[in-house]
């Protein structure tokens, strides 16, 4: 038997390799059409940990009916995190490990977010906080710039509410009411920490001299020791900065009559339930938020409340509307990256200049002090102070977008 020539076993070789490279392009090819998934690690078990999976539903539903991004669906993967830091930290390395994510919205509770920071750093994957506030999770990353920057904080920095406060105090309660002294009420958690020293600064500034200061354990049932502290100084006004609390304190302000009405940031209050939540203590209680069910933000906000309560009978909390905005913000990051590579999409994630629900959505950069924060103030994310009245969530800051003015029950004396 003759031996085949090197060219004609080439030419034998010939198909074999043809065929052999078709079979290592298609895994490529049918993970190009693979879904982009997005994982989602919430506290599916509370009203705002439930609005941030179902906000992320629907803008990947939208962004879905559309053609999806470079021709792939997005796929929202849930976890629950049951207001854990090691149990976020579990999901995080679940989600990119085993459900090959290619982001992560994660919680709205900043000692969660801290501990997941470092983890988004050692795995390199982007990272969007829709509601933890800590300046320490943008200081970290302004800190060590190339390890932390796969961290953004899709949220108003303590900071930066802080300063809102503050400027919507000026003129609803200074320039308004002529009030002069404060009282500061914070919960101890990582978030009021920068958000007091804020206030330390800026309540002056605006008019309000700071006459107590109380900052109470998160698992605080009785306030009425605080209370009565808080009425012995006299204040014009309580301002609160409180999150996992805010019924209690709430009943309690109503039960007792406190005279002194409140102010600052209630997050419970942000919640569509609060005014059931309380049995209607919520009755002139004011707190500053991102966004509202009836007020036109942007020409997103309202139709995206609406879609809201069309699919889940109720409308969004404050995380719904920035989760929401959050996928818009990675997918068009990964359209104009046309890559999921991390590096890539933390480029174009810098990049962001989103009319969101909640804003003009810009990124603060590498050499600001908060580093990957959103930005805050007039053609960006400004904010707004709503106040419980009849029932429902009425915005009173900034006149632009104020359905109506500042009201105290009849408890209340607004001259101390």
């Amino acid at each position: 038997m003759s031996r085949m020539s090197y060219a004609g076993r080439a030419g034998a070789l010939l198909p074999l390799a043809s065929a052999l490279a078709l079979c290592l392009a298609a895994p490529a090819y049918a993970q190009s059409k693979d879904p982009i998934k997005i994982g989602v690690i919430a506290e599916v078990q509370s009203i705002a940990g439930a609005a941030t999976p179902g906000g992320a539903q629907i803008a990947a539903d939208e962004i879905n009916a559309k053609g999806g991004v470079m021709g792939r669906k997005i796929e929202i993967v849930t976890y629950d995190n049951k207001s854990s830091s090691a149990d976020s930290v579990r999901a995080f390395q679940r989600a990119v490990s085993e459900d090959k994510v290619s982001a992560v919205i994660a919680s709205y509770i900043s000692e969660v977010v801290l501990a997941l920071e470092p983890w988004a750093a050692r795995l390199k994957m982007p990272l969007i906080t829709p509601g933890a506030a800590s300046n320490e999770i943008t200081k970290a990353i302004h800190n060590d710039y190339e390890k932390n920057k796969y961290t953004f904080h899709g949220y108003l920095t303590s900071a930066a509410q802080a300063q809102l406060v503050c400027d919507a105090a000026k003129e609803l309660l200074v320039d308004q009411l002529k009030f002069k002294t404060a009282a500061i009420m914070s919960e101890d958690a990582a978030w009021t920490k920068p958000l007091d020293v804020g206030y330390e600064a800026c309540l002056p500034k605006a008019g309000l001299k700071v006459v107590e200061h109380v900052r109470f354990s998160p698992d605080t049932t009785d306030f009425t020791p605080i209370f009565n502290n808080m009425e012995s100084k006299k204040p014009d006004v309580i301002v609160t900065g409180i999150s996992h609390v805010g019924v209690q304190p709430t009943v309690q302000w109503k039960n007792q009559q406190v005279p002194i009405p409140m102010f600052g940031i209630s997050a419970q209050a942000l919640s569509p339930t609060f005014w059931g939540d309380t049995n209607g203590a919520a009755e002139g209680v004011p707190s500053l938020a991102v966004a509202t069910p009836d007020v036109a933000v942007t020409p997103k906000t309202k139709p995206f409340a609406a879609a809201f309560k069309a699919k889940y009978g109720t409308p969004p909390a404050y995380t719904g509307y920035t989760a929401y905005d959050d996928v818009y913000i990675i997918a068009e990051a990964i359209q104009r990256a046309g890559s999921t590579d991390p590096d890539k999409m933390v480029a174009e994630l810098e990049k962001t200049n989103f009319e969101g629900t909640i804003g003009k959505i810009q990124f603060y950069g590498k050499d600001d002090e908060f580093t990957h924060g959103i930005k805050s103030g007039p053609g960006a994310v400004t904010g707004l102070v709503f106040q419980w009245q009849n029932g429902k969530q009425i915005t009173v800051w900034p006149k632009a977008i104020a359905e109506g003015k500042l009201k105290f029950p009849d408890f209340v004396k607004l001259s101390q």
